[in-house]
């Protein structure tokens, strides 16, 4: 995307773009703030965008929405004046808001891409509330959020989704369209919310055609806006996002594809360059998405992983496997990481700490083995995979096993297919023990329509006898958590290349309580 208007260079402290009042407002997002002046008259609808809520806990949430009154400007910046916008916001009890349980301003700065990220406070755990925004005379959508249950709590049950890769050009987001009727307390999303180009696709979701701006390759702040006000322009995902919190990580398509740690997955491009780019999509990520303050980029770092508890029901523990990979010398590598020391260890002291019932682990790449030949004198790995690095894998699954954590599930994206694997500490090894569950789920619209099985599925399944199913179609796992089970449903649409498809669910799988695996229900 070759487009006018670049941002200018800006220092940390204007990166931040808060007066002190201002900065109150945004980061702890309570308090009725009085604005030094009023908002501006603007052209038109400034909430193009949606709203969203998301990182729930007991007693607080992150709401957010990005102002935009032209949300296809050239210079990335929504049609928005350059000042700082106050936008005002409600919390209520009901949809009516006939009971406003809290109120504030934050302020929407150019400098964030007039976005706001408001963390609204002193909320009563495990229950639903409904919110919006105003400017000037403008009233936001309303949204749907929900706090997390109160600590020590044991919840009869939660719903959540589980999404990924949502590539704009791969077709319609007909599973979001359906995933609002679910009734979700959460969704979690795995990644690859955007693609960092539009792959010849020259038109959107109604079929009108895009600038010629908005067709090539992100690669500065404003690119990467104008691809996120692309996809955050369709109906259906901004639904999704207004009926319920998410919980959300990121992939390597945010960025660039391929890409991990230090290395831009290009030996042309000048890994300063490529530090750069990725400062400036994450400042567009978290510009763009429902994260707290602590998930506020510095340059070129983010820390994404995280913990939210629900109850001790579930604990959701959210992984990076791509800021601090590694390179590696074979798969045997004792020396190479995907998740960095330092995070590896957080995850590993996570299983000791927690006093969950389940643990459940939002995972990009796929944990468990997957030989892709079935020809058993022949290995074939994907590389982007754990099974890229085997010892580190094989250690973490260890630790879980000697920690004796009983219910482990793996949630993972990115692969555009739907696998259910055994996670065992040692694949090597036959009478290894299973030590969780690995639920691998479709993606949205990437891969276009899909199909039920392709003979490449027929290869996986006679090459790794601990993966129990596989499909390829297109759509998102629901997933039921009771005290005693895991249910995993497989929702697919037949296609995503029209919209409007029906979706039905394409199988099932039960883990029971202190039983590490999963069968078909």
């Amino acid at each position: 995307m070759n487009s006018p208007g670049r941002p200018r260079s800006i220092s940390r402290r204007r990166f931040l773009g808060y007066s002190s009042a201002g900065a109150a407002a945004v980061m702890l997002g309570t308090g009725w703030w009085s604005a030094s002046s009023a908002a501006p008259r603007l052209r038109g609808n400034p909430f193009t965008l949606g709203v969203a809520s998301g990182d729930p806990a007991p007693g607080s949430v992150v709401l957010w929405t990005r102002l935009a009154v032209e949300p296809f400007a050239p210079d990335g910046m929504g049609g928005m004046p350059d000042r700082a916008i106050p936008v005002q916001y409600q919390v209520a009890a009901d949809e009516r808001f006939s009971s406003v349980i809290r109120a504030g301003v934050a302020f929407a700065t150019p400098e964030l891409g007039h976005s706001v990220h408001p963390e609204v406070h002193g909320l009563e755990p495990g229950r639903h509330y409904w919110y919006r925004f105003r400017v000037g005379s403008e009233i936001s959508p309303i949204g749907r959020t929900r706090t997390a249950p109160a600590p020590g709590a044991m919840p009869d049950s939660l719903s959540f989704a589980f999404a990924s890769c949502q590539s704009y050009h791969g077709g319609h987001y007909t599973a979001f369209q359906h995933m609002v009727n679910e009734d979700l307390d959460l969704v979690v999303h795995l990644g690859d919310y955007i693609y960092e180009q539009s792959y010849g696709f020259t038109t959107d979701h109604d079929g009108n055609p895009l600038p010629e701006y908005m067709l090539g390759e992100c690669h500065d702040l404003t690119d990467y806006r104008l691809q996120y006000a692309l996809y955050k322009a369709d109906v259906h995902l901004q639904a999704a996002h207004a009926s319920c919190p998410w919980l959300t990580t990121f992939d390597d398509h945010e960025i660039v594809n391929n890409w991990a740690g230090a290395d831009p997955s290009r030996p042309d491009q000048d890994p300063a360059v490529f530090r750069q780019r990725r400062a400036m999509a994450f400042q567009a990520m978290y510009e763009n998405l429902p994260l707290r303050h602590d998930q506020m980029p510095s340059g070129p770092d983010v820390r994404i992983h995280r913990r939210l508890a629900y109850g001790v029901l579930a604990d959701f523990t959210m992984l990076d496997s791509r800021q601090y990979q590694s390179a590696r010398d074979g798969r045997f590598d004792p020396n190479a990481t995907m998740l960095g020391g330092r995070q590896a260890d957080w995850l590993i002291d996570g299983f000791s700490s927690s006093s969950a019932r389940w643990q459940i682990i939002g995972n990009q790449m796929p944990m468990a083995q997957l030989d892709r030949n079935p020809d058993p004198d022949v290995e074939q790995w994907f590389p982007s995979s754990w099974d890229a690095y085997v010892v580190e894998r094989d250690r973490l699954l260890t630790e879980a096993h000697e920690r004796e954590v009983d219910n482990l599930v793996v949630v993972t994206g990115d692969r555009h297919s739907n696998y259910v694997m055994d996670l065992k500490a040692d694949y090597n090894v036959p009478n290894s023990p299973v030590v969780g569950t690995e639920i691998v789920g479709t993606s949205i619209s990437s891969g276009r329509d899909g199909a039920d099985m392709l003979p490449v599925g027929e290869g996986y399944l006679a090459a790794n006898p601990h993966m129990k199913f596989c499909n390829f179609q297109r759509g998102y796992s629901r997933v039921t958590v009771t005290p005693d089970e895991l249910v995993n449903d497989f929702r697919v649409v037949p296609y995503v290349s029209e919209p409007d498809a029906p979706i039905s669910t394409r199988a099932s799988f039960v883990v029971e309580n202190g039983r590490p695996g999963a069968e078909q229900a």
